[in-house]
């Protein structure tokens, strides 16, 4: 492969494989925030079926259970565009690879 297409090519790689890196760390950050208002969610949740007090039921509703669900939902959304975005940065490293791979093997 001719030097000036493989540090090129290279460099590429090296840029996507930084956005990726920021992507995964991005990812692992929101999926422990899900996890924390899973659990919260879940728990308001219950919390409010155990109760029959209505009053205390709608307090509970307004203080915890519907941020929280608004919460969760909002960074499962989240999580999804990450994840999105994670598949298109691998799919240009992959991209990258075959075309050094192919470039490579015209050159034998």
């Amino acid at each position: 492969m001719a030097a000036y297409l493989e540090e090129s090519l290279n460099e590429w790689q090296e840029d996507i494989s930084g956005v990726l890196e920021q992507i995964d760390e991005e990812y692992e950050e929101v999926k422990k925030e899900l996890k924390v208002y899973s659990y919260k969610y879940g728990i308001t949740k219950q919390v409010i079926q155990s109760t029959v007090n209505e009053e205390i039921i709608e307090k509970i509703r307004q203080m915890y259970h519907k941020p929280f669900e608004e919460k969760y939902s909002e960074l499962k959304e989240y999580i999804r565009d990450l994840e999105e975005k994670r598949k298109v940065f691998q799919m240009f490293v992959h991209k990258i690879e075959e075309v050094k791979r192919k470039e490579t093997a015209k050159q034998l």
